[in-house]
């Protein structure tokens, strides 16, 4: 494989920790396979607001335009949180990222590692075996309508909701694709029975459906799918939504997992592609070195499949994860009750676990 360039934007809170541990996982596997990652640094976010007033410099912007793929930790502080009428935002710079690069499909892989059934807080009898791919459609829909103001006196406020066709089947395709890589299932989730854009939505993926004749299609009202991804997690295979649905309903499945701190995520267009931990800044742990380092490299192990068509190089960071955990090592927030202090491990320590069984794995394999 000749170089590749990856673009790392450490972002704000826990996000320099764990895309610190990512990129040494990147390093070390590109010294055992061969591959040459030439990393370059970004600013996003608070970290970026505080250093030139824009949560997106034209700086950051311009790498990430001209890069192979792009790491992302987290952006966002509590001192916006704090104040919803702040002009300027950490998150503004994340979808303005989004657009700018024309990533429309968040990809949200949902799979428990069998070592962390009891990290849950669902019962292992119904977890046994979920894997979920969620996509998510990530640059239309309730996050970038307009008309979207808050009114001169300040009493009202407006957000629009609004999908094109095209939007649709841009990301219904891309889900239908994946799902023949499958279990040959697509579950379309909506509020078909309220809003006329999930009627449009549902609509347009059952056109789409027509092209996949060996995919099963089924709809489901968003209330139901989140009962229904606690109920019975098992039923489903590719989960296809939008916008607002998907945000909301990955974070409720990330219970699933046992914690945030293990899942991964792609967001991909035509282009270049981010790839990011589902959870955020976490600023009430940042510093601490206690963040769990884990879902930021999944998160390179997606990148290595889905951007570099390295599968073999994923699956040896996926199994390592894996072995990991079967020896019990945990950081806190997938910790359980009693757990040996020997087990407990930081941020740091728990990557340095992950880089100790890929050496030994390639050993074997020399």
């Amino acid at each position: 494989m000749s170089q590749k360039k990856i673009v790392v934007i450490a972002g704000d809170g826990i996000g320099p920790e764990v895309t610190h541990c990512a990129q040494e996982v990147l390093k070390l596997i590109g010294t055992q396979y061969g591959h040459q990652f030439q990393f370059d640094h970004a600013l996003m976010g608070h970290a970026a607001i505080e250093a030139t007033g824009d949560p997106l410099p034209s700086e950051t912007l311009e790498k990430c335009s001209q890069t192979d793929a792009i790491l992302l930790g987290a952006v966002g502080h509590p001192m916006y949180d704090n104040n919803p009428g702040a002009k300027v935002r950490p998150e503004q710079g994340l979808l303005k990222l989004r657009k700018s690069l024309e990533l429309f499909a968040n990809i949200r892989p949902i799979k428990l590692f069998d070592d962390l059934l009891d990290s849950s807080s669902l019962k292992p009898e119904i977890l046994q075996g979920v894997d979920i791919l969620f996509f998510r459609e990530l640059t239309s829909g309730i996050y970038f309508g307009a008309p979207r103001e808050r009114s001169s006196n300040g009493e009202e406020a407006i957000d629009t909701l609004r999908y094109t066709k095209d939007e649709v089947r841009r990301i219904a395709h891309k889900a239908f694709k994946a799902a023949m890589t499958r279990r040959k299932m697509v579950c379309s989730v909506d509020k078909a029975n309220v809003l006329e854009s999930s009627r449009l939505w549902r609509e347009t993926v059952n056109e789409v459906a027509e092209t996949y004749p060996e995919v099963t299609l089924s709809h489901m009202f968003v209330d139901n799918a989140s009962m229904q991804l606690i109920r019975d997690p098992r039923q489903f295979d590719v989960v296809l939504t939008g916008n607002m649905f998907g945000d909301i309903l990955t974070d409720e499945a990330s219970q699933i997992a046992g914690s945030m701190g293990m899942l991964a995520s792609a967001s991909t267009g035509t282009k270049t592609s981010v790839y990011e931990p589902i959870h955020g800044s976490a600023p009430d742990i940042a510093g601490k070195g206690i963040a769990n380092p884990l879902a930021a490299i999944l998160s390179v192990a997606l990148m290595l499949d889905l951007s570099f068509g390295l599968e073999a190089e994923a699956r040896q960071i996926e199994q390592a994860i894996d072995e990991v955990l079967r020896k019990g090592y945990r950081t806190a927030d997938i910790a359980e009750e009693g757990l040996p202090e020997a087990k407990l491990l930081n941020t740091l320590q728990m990557s340095e676990q992950v880089q100790q069984v890929l050496k030994a794995q390639m050993a074997l394999n020399s």
